[in-house]
């Protein structure tokens, strides 16, 4: 589990090294988007927080640092808490959901049968395989950017690669991260390393990642749910 974990952290830091590749309808009006910052608008920034706290609190904890580990926690949960009052949340089963090829879900993943609220955590740019490596180093630019909470520098960052990269976002469902984010944090103050680590990888297995075209149409504005897919 904790290697799926681990592979779940990697794709959620946003620094991928390696191109992937994109989908073929890449488009110049959805890189004009791009360059308006549409598709950081569905982000939600007190969930990336919430996430990177998550990451930062496993890392802590992985090396058996309990006492070290509780005040990211303590902020995680009181950002999950703001990020569940937001625009930015829609709810849905997760059979509604368009999961990005790019990004598949962990072996380890869990799926929601239930309808659910989902929280949109993180977002990383995807490349094609044919992108020139100055492009390439641009997007990895971009996305440590990301990462790093500077949605206007990244969007900078990719002007000089076009349309030629997607945008993936990724989704937690609210009441199972908290839920494990509770036990996790029980576990800690217990001075039970592993077992808060179990908890929190239960967190990343549970990302699922979806395109910024679903992200249009599943998470406007006012919040409201996606429309249920024929599958």
């Amino acid at each position: 589990m904790r290697l799926n974990a681990k592979a779940s952290l990697a794709a959620l830091a946003v620094l991928t090294a390696t191109p992937m590749l994109a989908h073929a309808e890449s488009l110049h009006t959805k890189w004009e988007n791009f360059k308006a910052g549409r598709a950081f608008h569905h982000l939600s920034a007190d969930g990336q927080r919430a996430m990177a706290d998550i990451v930062q609190a496993r890392e802590t904890l992985a090396a058996g640092n309990t006492d070290a580990a509780i005040p990211a926690l303590y902020d995680a949960q009181k950002r999950l808490t703001a990020a569940s009052k937001a625009e930015t949340k829609f709810d849905a089963a997760e059979s509604q959901l368009q999961p990005a090829p790019q990004r598949p879900v962990s072996p380890s993943h869990m799926p929601v049968t239930t309808p659910t609220t989902w929280i949109p955590v993180g977002g990383e740019f995807i490349a094609t395989e044919t992108l020139a490596p100055e492009k390439k180093a641009a997007v990895a630019t971009a996305n440590g950017q990301l990462k790093a909470g500077q949605p206007d520098q990244a969007a900078q960052t990719m002007q000089v690669v076009g349309e030629n990269a997607d945008f993936i976002i990724a989704l937690t469902p609210l009441a199972q991260t908290q839920g494990a984010l509770n036990r996790a944090t029980v576990f800690t103050e217990g001075k039970q390393a592993p077992e808060a680590v179990a908890a929190l990888d239960q967190i990343l297995n549970g990302l699922v990642f979806v395109s910024e075209d679903f992200a249009e149409t599943a998470m406007p504005d006012n919040g409201k749910a996606p429309a249920k897919s024929s599958h």
